[in-house]
């Protein structure tokens, strides 16, 4: 009999041992699944350091955006997944939408991400920062000539603005943002000016508009920074350059978006998913999340890029980016009957 009780206890401590891991998302060195649209290239050395810092294993599943979301969706409760990271304000808002992000009540992010980079919820927070701006030949359009997004629709600009296609997320979430600021009649108005004085069909890709302002097909176009800074690395004599548009009194700011993430609404390790995110957002992670790829970083007190810093600074548009994803639809609607394709 005292056997068996010896047995039975022996039994309920262990029991209780494993209720109490699994309270703490278990072992130390349970790996960490990354969910990650960021390119591998970009995210893998930070993983690597974080890993190397923490001695948590880190297990990455890379893919596109859409794919990405579509498999949470699937794997539901069952989801391996513990943090998404995931490009642009639209997508990260649409997984919020979707129900696959936690909700974090945390004061590290909060006072480390800017409130207009991040989820009003806190689902998800921005990490790094892409200024989609105006890029313009410096002889054939000096920067004198011009002022605003919408001022790229003026008459003077006839044949000579380059845009990519409207299919790209980039210039959905740009456009959803023209919606909130300027209202869907105005946006409208604008993009339809723009595409009055398209100099040539919507192009497949950013580095595609650079080349053809490069090559005198026009002279001003709309591009997210850092395909800029790649392709300056290759032609550093080249005569563009980045413009900042609506910095004036009556302007709003540069219009910005996010590369972000957030931890997984069914996690089982939820506190460490969160902790990698605060790590991500600390100023030696968030120097190296965004110079890997030329963007800014969403801390605002990390120094920028050197190359970056080159291009000048600008005063940002602090609407909050998840009007992108709220208003993307209406942005799809709106740049269909405009004819921007």
């Amino acid at each position: 009999m005292l056997r068996r009780i010896v047995l039975l206890l022996c039994l309920t401590a262990v029991l209780g041992a494993c209720k109490r891991g699994s309270d703490t998302d278990g072992a130390a060195n349970k790996p960490l699944s990354v969910y990650s649209a960021r390119n591998e290239q970009l995210i893998q050395p930070l993983i690597a350091r974080w890993s190397e810092q923490t001695g948590t294993p880190v297990q990455l599943v890379t893919a596109d955006a859409g794919p990405l979301l579509e498999r949470l969706r699937a794997e539901g409760e069952a989801t391996p997944a513990d943090v998404l990271l995931t490009v642009d304000a639209g997508n990260l808002w649409q997984a919020a939408e979707l129900d696959l992000l936690q909700s974090l009540e945390d004061t590290t992010l909060t006072q480390r991400i800017p409130a207009h980079l991040r989820d009003p919820g806190n689902r998800w927070f921005g990490l790094s920062v892409r200024a989609r701006t105006v890029l313009h030949h410096t002889q054939r359009a000096p920067a004198a000539q011009i002022d605003s997004y919408a001022a790229l629709g003026n008459p003077q600009w006839k044949g000579r603005l380059c845009l990519r296609t409207s299919k790209k997320v980039y210039n959905q979430s740009l456009v959803a943002m023209l919606i909130a600021e300027h209202g869907e009649a105005g946006a409208e108005a604008i993009v339809r000016r723009w595409v009055g004085n398209l100099a040539a069909p919507p192009f497949a890709n950013d580095t595609a508009v650079i080349e053809a302002i490069a090559a005198g097909q026009c002279d001003v176009g709309i591009i997210n920074t850092y395909y800029f800074g790649r392709w300056q690395a290759k032609n550093p004599d080249a005569p563009l350059a980045l413009f900042w548009p609506d910095q004036g009194a009556e302007g709003r700011g540069v219009h910005v978006n996010v590369s972000g993430g957030g931890v997984v609404k069914y996690s089982d390790a939820p506190t460490q998913a969160q902790a990698f995110l605060e790590w991500l957002a600390a100023p030696e992670a968030q120097a190296q999340f965004a110079g890997a790829n030329l963007e800014y970083p969403a801390n605002s007190e990390v120094a920028v890029d050197p190359v970056v810093a080159a291009w000048g600074a600008f005063r940002q548009n602090l609407i909050n980016v998840s009007e992108a994803g709220k208003r993307q639809a209406e942005a799809v609607k709106l740049m269909d009957r405009a004819g921007y394709r």
